[in-house]
């Protein structure tokens, strides 16, 4: 069984450093992220995440470290993303960042192409300047598509102002990954903030609160129409996409196309246009559900390395009792269609 893996991310110190300014201004409950104060209860699928601090250090590595871990665990091809929010980082340091970081994904992939490969950062602040990067990136450095950690500013990628950004991922045929990060600072404080520093910071990030802005995200790049205008436009969404398709049959049923304006229902496009993957949550009950409602044609597998271990990740894929052909599907034909990957 060959295993891509494709939500597997990189930190870059140098976009970290940058961003740390924004961060601790709007979200300075992340600090509390992923500092365990008791052990999580063993069980399916429960994976405890790594604490911050290891996290980091194994994320900085796209060499030995990263390979040996890979073949330890059976995992063939890993595409690395950097888990930086160079959004966040002053304007005018953003492009040169983006294109340092870029350049030394591009040179770890060249290293070892059979075993990783890219998706680029981009400059979000500055669109014109985002599209010219991202050209870069996949044209002239190889990368194979974009991921964005979060929303792009202070709205989400269905603002008109990323309209040409949009448009040149579809045109360069690359998919665009749509990672969670924290939400709005007055949705924090509304609905998050209240309980003690660990419990909120958790119940807005990975808990639940991030995962939800992520599949807002998505549902708005839907309801605004932007796969109706590019129907080439291929998205990502993880952690068994970010709580939408456990909602989808509703959001058909209270917002039908003559609602929307739109000439597919939301499932239609949704099917049409996402594909899933899980991001390390190993519960075969999401993987049966996401297999029913969204098809195994559109999943891919993830492990979030290095914020959760890539231990378990065969045995889980074992236990689904799939027959070989979907097997192949779910651990690399699919990656392999949509990344352009051996031909495909």
């Amino acid at each position: 069984m060959t295993l891509i893996c494709i939500e597997e991310h990189a930190v870059d110190p140098a976009i970290a450093a940058a961003s740390a300014p924004a961060i601790a201004r709007e979200a300075p409950y992340m600090r509390r992220q992923s500092r365990t104060s008791s052990p999580v209860r063993p069980g399916p699928g429960r994976r405890p995440a790594v604490e911050i601090e290891e996290a980091l250090r194994l994320g900085a590595d796209l060499g030995d470290e990263r390979v040996r871990r890979m073949d330890e665990h059976g995992i063939d091809l890993q595409i690395v993303s950097w888990t930086s929010p160079v959004q966040l980082a002053p304007e005018e340091q953003a492009l040169a960042l983006c294109r340092a970081a870029n350049d030394r994904l591009a040179q770890a992939v060249a290293a070892r192409p059979d075993q990783l490969q890219g998706l680029a950062a981009l400059p979000w602040q500055q669109p014109a300047a985002a599209v010219d990067e991202l050209d870069r990136a996949v044209t002239g450095l190889g990368l194979r598509g974009v991921l964005i950690m979060g929303r792009p500013g202070a709205g989400f990628l269905d603002d008109p102002v990323y309209q040409p950004v949009l448009d040149r991922i579809a045109a360069l045929r690359v998919p665009l990954y749509v990672h969670p990060y924290y939400p709005v600072p007055e949705v924090q404080q509304s609905y998050y903030a209240g309980f003690n520093d660990k419990v909120s910071a958790e119940f807005s990030l990975a808990a639940w609160g991030w995962h939800h802005e992520a599949g807002i995200h998505v549902l708005r790049l839907i309801l605004a129409g932007v796969f109706e205008r590019l129907p080439g436009l291929q998205v990502i969404s993880g952690h068994w996409g970010e709580m939408v398709p456990f909602y989808l049959s509703r959001l058909d049923d209270v917002l039908s196309p003559g609602d929307t304006g739109l000439s597919r229902t939301i499932t239609e496009t949704y099917r049409s246009h996402v594909w899933v993957t899980p991001s390390g949550m190993y519960q075969r009950p999401q993987f049966d559900f996401v297999r029913a409602v969204v098809g195994l044609d559109r999943l891919i597998w993830s492990v979030d390395y290095p914020f959760l271990r890539l231990d378990g990740t065969r045995e889980f894929i074992d236990g689904l009792g799939l027959t070989p052909d979907e097997r192949e599907q779910i651990t690399h034909r699919n990656a392999e269609r949509l990344f352009g990957l051996n031909g495909a």
